[in-house]
């Protein structure tokens, strides 16, 4: 029992604090499935620590979210700026090719290679901000980027960040996009797991409390701490992170 709380409270803090920054929860999760072969780790559980990052997304910006009336522009444009990933998700994961880009090889590279687009699209100073500059076509061009993220390792965090600071986004709105582009992300994978688990016998038990709960808290926090960070700093810290990660791999792999 101990030692399940204990897995569980890892996954959760992988998917809480790597969900919403720019060094890919997916590619984390494997890994360290990968690497520890967790007795706790289920489909549900991996469902339930997603809806725990959904929840805390959408507390955090319910004032955005829930006044309608004010922020009605920007909800539209955040269902837009979904729809090419849900196409290509959807697509990728009925026909089975999502599961091929799930090996160390593709996680090593894709680590590598986002990093070094994420620091280049971060080396400049820009002053665009959601309220006055968000519109039908950056938030295409960002939900286009977003599809890379279906490739473990690429980061959906990170390339919406990137992708926002392409089109001269600065960093706290180029995060805030990509905090508020993952509530459609999260829930359409949540959607596309149930699916797996419909008609399986099911029991749900203190571990998926537990999951949603702990998940929450880092989801929470990561994106309360990483706002006040990158208003301070850059995205170099994440970059070195991702490419000391990525050289770990690739020891690992040749």
């Amino acid at each position: 029992m101990f030692q399940n709380i204990i897995e569980i409270l890892i996954l959760s803090a992988i998917q809480g604090i790597s969900e919403f920054l720019p060094i890919s929860s997916s590619a984390h999760l494997i890994l360290v499935s990968t690497l520890y072969q967790f007795k706790s780790s289920s489909l549900l559980i991996d469902i339930s620590l997603h809806f725990g990052s959904l929840i805390a997304i959408i507390y955090f910006f319910r004032d955005e979210l829930f006044d309608a009336r004010k922020n009605k522009r920007l909800l539209s444009l955040l269902i837009l700026g979904s729809i090419p990933l849900i196409i290509v998700g959807y697509i990728l994961y009925n026909s089975g090719l999502i599961y091929h880009l799930r090996n160390l090889d593709v996680i090593a590279w894709t680590t590598l290679i986002f990093a070094i687009v994420l620091y280049i699209s971060d080396k400049s100073r820009f002053d665009k901000k959601i309220s006055s500059n968000l519109n039908f076509q950056s938030i295409m061009f960002i939900g286009i980027f977003q599809i890379l993220s279906l490739v473990p390792g690429v980061s959906r965090a990170g390339i919406t960040i990137t992708a926002a600071r392409i089109l001269k986004f600065n960093r706290v709105d180029s995060s805030k996009i990509s905090f508020l582009l993952s509530i459609p992300a999260l829930a359409g994978a949540g959607v596309l797991s149930l699916k797996d688990v419909i008609g399986q016998s099911v029991e749900f038990n203190y571990l998926i409390v537990i999951a949603i709960i702990s998940s929450f808290i880092f989801s929470f926090l990561t994106v309360k701490f990483f706002l006040i960070y990158i208003n301070k700093f850059s995205m170099n810290a994440f970059v070195i992170y991702r490419i000391i990660i990525a050289l770990i791999l690739f020891s690992l792999i040749y």
